[in-house]
């Protein structure tokens, strides 16, 4: 059934690539204020899958596609982490032949095929006024399309890695390098009690900063990010070396998925199946680099094998609840997002810049690369962040704009 408006229209939600904490809050923000400022609401399931697949039939069923949202509903859900509406890695302009949906078989026939239009149709048979995407770059970047197209979008960025240019903070950041430091030293015990190397992989494809931060507030005494490509004997010596310095006889390294080493032309992939964005999905450079140093450790280490734990933090880092500042901010950049559609303003990325929320052109995702400043922040022959000064400095250091 197709939704009638209300006095001042219907906004969309939608949340497209990895789960983080502070979806939901950012959900539920936004639905209450634009409740009681006069909205409907509705969530789009699934990311842009959602209002891909959508039937134009007034009698169809398309519940699996998107729901009205009230405030019981999004009360429920904010403060549990994940997001309700679930999501997917779809990327409407770039849909393969063999994952057409049903209704528009017979007119896409490429290999590739851009459906945009027929997403904007759906918008339209929705009788959506305003859009509001949340996601990382690769999400928001088919917003910054759609905004093109004349669709009135209003963008929240939303990522572990904390990438997306324009914005010193992402939603997600904060709980994921809390729990990564939090993990590190669970999982220290162990290293310290049989005198290992505590090798830890976590996310990164291409911006270093979940290994960088938990490493600046001294859960591992090295990282390797995918900034610089490393030295696998440097490494080796430095942690056999850190090693030997603790009085409890173990080291820990922090490794980005992206981490790449010396003299490699590519990164270490689970699967060479790429998704829409083309993205293969990353995994297994701790594996190595954990051999690796085990089979260098005798020489660094008067002949003596050092023997190493391996772990991938993966989903452990971005499951559950969100901490604080995953409550806060996402409350913030939910009601930011509505103030600027209140003003009739739209094409925009609300951001948290210099400690202060601010709004972008929404096309600054597309624009530029957000990575960590290898000269600025990292010692390249330590593997470690560096610093000078944190003067005037953003929140997290190095990942202002």
């Amino acid at each position: 059934m197709v939704y009638i408006k209300r006095k001042k229209g219907t906004i969309a939600i939608l949340t497209g690539g990895g789960d983080v904490p502070g979806l939901n809050p950012a959900i539920r923000a936004i639905t209450i204020r634009a409740l009681r400022e006069g909205y409907q609401v509705i969530g789009l399931r699934r990311g842009w899958a959602g209002i891909l697949e959508l039937t134009r039939d007034k009698k169809a069923d398309n519940s699996d596609k998107y729901i009205e949202l009230t405030e019981e509903i999004v009360n429920k859900a904010g403060r549990t982490g994940g997001t309700f509406l679930h999501t997917s890695r779809t990327r409407p302009s770039h849909i393969p032949l063999s994952q057409i949906p049903e209704q528009y078989k017979d007119k896409y026939t490429e290999e590739i095929n851009d459906l945009t239009p027929e997403v904007i149709k759906n918008l339209e048979f929705l009788g959506i006024d305003y859009l509001i995407p949340i996601g990382g770059d690769d999400t928001l970047s088919y917003g910054v399309r759609l905004y093109a197209e004349g669709v009135k979008v209003v963008a929240i960025p939303k990522t572990m890695d904390n990438d997306v240019p324009g914005t010193d903070y992402c939603i997600g950041f904060s709980t994921c390098i809390t729990r990564t430091i939090h993990l590190c030293n669970l999982l220290r015990t162990s290293a310290g009690s049989h005198e290992r190397v505590l090798v830890l992989e976590v996310f990164g494809r291409y911006a270093g900063f979940t290994a960088m931060l938990p490493a600046m507030a001294g859960a591992a005494n090295r990282c390797v990010i995918p900034e610089h490509k490393f030295d696998i004997e440097k490494l080796a010596h430095l942690l056999i070396e850190d090693r030997e310095k603790n009085p409890s006889k173990y080291s820990v390294v922090l490794v980005s998925e992206g981490a790449m080493f010396t003299g490699s032309s590519e990164m270490i992939f689970k699967s060479r199946e790429k998704d829409q964005y083309g993205h293969a999905k990353l995994g297994g450079i701790g594996d190595i680099i954990s051999d690796k140093i085990r089979e260098l450790s005798p020489k660094y280490n008067k002949g003596k094998r050092v023997n190493v734990i391996n772990q991938q933090l993966g989903y452990l880092v971005r499951g559950g609840d969100p901490d604080a500042i995953d409550s806060i901010v996402p409350m913030a950049y939910g009601n930011l997002a509505l103030d600027l559609l209140l003003k009739g303003i739209h094409g925009r990325l609300v951001v948290l810049r210099n400690g202060r929320y601010d709004n972008a052109p929404i096309d600054v995702v597309t624009s530029t690369n957000k990575i960590v400043d290898v000269k600025r922040y990292y010692n390249t022959e330590r593997l470690r962040p560096h610093y000078k000064s944190f003067e005037f400095q953003p929140l997290f250091i190095m990942t202002g704009t």
